[in-house]
């Protein structure tokens, strides 16, 4: 009964992204609403992203420096681990959970609130196609921003890392330099952009179709918001896997 009720609700799934990766009728409302909704999910997430990802930075040197490094191991092996890291795992996978919580519980709790307020009825009424109209912006305008969000963490993760050598003296600034630069692979950049974009998708997709789908009224729609970062957490990590081994 349970295998049942999840193969109804990813057909379900697969039918709603049909209907919203169709092509818009009206470009230009599209485009505008693609730039609202990449400042929305997008800019308006740089002020979390830059205090996680310094202080983070800033700790993962610390615990390294403080943990890993002893007499036997080069000076720089604390600047190094800070940095694969920060590319491989941090800035990708951890800071797209986190953007789980807020980018995907304000699409579902947004759309939850145009079902249960009849608006997504009264488009569909019109004749516009609402699942293109409101969730295709959302999905590209996401995906687009997620790669800048993601080398914007990372850099300032490097940043707070560097705040612990200059303030805290943990690292000498030429050891974390020596660290950062040491066998330094540019494929894991866009491995960790690649990442990001399927991240982005899953994300964007996923919250939509929980927030398009509410039956009921506002409780269903705190429903749909929890259901909806606790999915895309779970396939996130779950594509995490393959993709980290697929990439690499």
């Amino acid at each position: 009964m349970l295998i049942y009720k999840w193969l109804n609700t990813f057909g379900s799934y697969l039918i709603l992204m049909g209907r919203s990766l169709s092509r818009p009728d009206r470009m230009r409302m599209f485009l505008k609403r693609y730039a609202k909704e990449m400042e929305q999910l997008g800019v308006d997430s740089i002020g979390i992203v830059m205090l996680i990802s310094f202080f983070i930075g800033a700790v993962i040197c610390i615990q390294m420096k403080i943990n890993i490094q002893s007499p036997w191991m080069p000076h720089w092996v604390a600047g190094y681990t800070t940095r694969e890291i920060m590319l491989l795992e941090f800035s990708s996978s951890i800071m797209c959970l986190i953007l789980s919580g807020k980018v995907g519980s304000n699409i579902a709790s947004e759309l939850g609130t145009m079902r249960v307020t009849q608006q997504i009825d009264a488009l569909d009424i019109m004749g516009v196609n609402s699942a293109s109209y409101l969730i295709l912006p959302k999905i590209l305008g996401l995906i687009t921003i997620m790669p800048f969000l993601v080398i914007f963490s990372s850099t300032l993760g490097i940043i707070g890392a560097y705040a612990t050598a200059y303030i805290g003296h943990i690292i000498s600034p030429e050891d974390l330099t020596s660290g950062i630069q040491h066998a330094f692979n540019v494929w894991f950049i866009w491995m960790s952009i690649i990442k990001s974009l399927f991240f982005a998708f899953i994300i964007a997709s996923v919250s939509s179709f929980f927030g398009y789908t509410v039956e009921g009224g506002s409780v269903e729609v705190g429903k749909a918001s929890t259901d909806a970062v606790v999915c895309s957490s779970v396939l996130i990590l779950f594509s995490d896997v393959f993709l980290t081994q697929l990439l690499s």
